[in-house]
């Protein structure tokens, strides 16, 4: 199982932008009021705190590679070996190159249309990194850092989140 995690304060933003671009879910007027209903549980999909928590009873498993968002988009090669080694699949240099640029973001977008139809402009925003710092007030900051602390803080996930949070900004 290949377990791709991404940093909650991204995966809020992301989802703002997402709920808002998708007529079936619930949009919201403000990114107040968004921020409110992610950290009080009220999302369709349920708490992005509580998924990790639940993942994170697996992250010592064999079978399980977690590996980040972040960490993906700031080494694809490495990312795509170490994920390729994993599953035992051994790939030239060229089919490496091929699944790395394949599987950009720039492409994925660009191809949006024709992949995902009318939805691929939704899907495919940005696929940046700390994209929640033109969202989040400082207040929202503290919260969702207090909320992280509090649900996978000292956890392998949280762990590994908080390395691509702080170590690498």
């Amino acid at each position: 199982i290949l377990l791709l995690i991404r940093n909650p304060k991204d995966v809020a933003t992301s989802f703002y932008h997402f709920t808002n671009g998708m007529s079936p879910l619930p949009s919201y007027e403000t990114w107040d009021d968004f921020f409110v209903a992610f950290m009080t549980k009220k999302m369709p999909w349920g708490c992005y705190f509580e998924y990790l928590s639940k993942w994170n009873k697996y992250a010592d498993d064999e079978n399980v590679m977690t590996i980040t968002y972040e960490e993906l988009k700031e080494n694809p090669v490495l990312g795509v070996k170490n994920i390729a080694a994993f599953f035992g699949i051994s790939l030239t240099e060229k089919e490496l190159q091929s699944v790395v640029e394949r599987s950009s973001f720039q492409l994925m977008k660009k191809n949006s249309q024709k992949t995902h139809g009318a939805f691929g402009n939704v899907l495919f925003r940005k696929g940046g990194v700390s994209d929640w710092k033109n969202l989040f007030s400082e207040d929202h900051n503290e919260k969702m850092d207090k909320a992280f602390e509090e649900h996978v803080g000292g956890t392998k996930l949280g762990t590994k989140l908080k390395y691509e949070l702080y170590c690498k900004a």
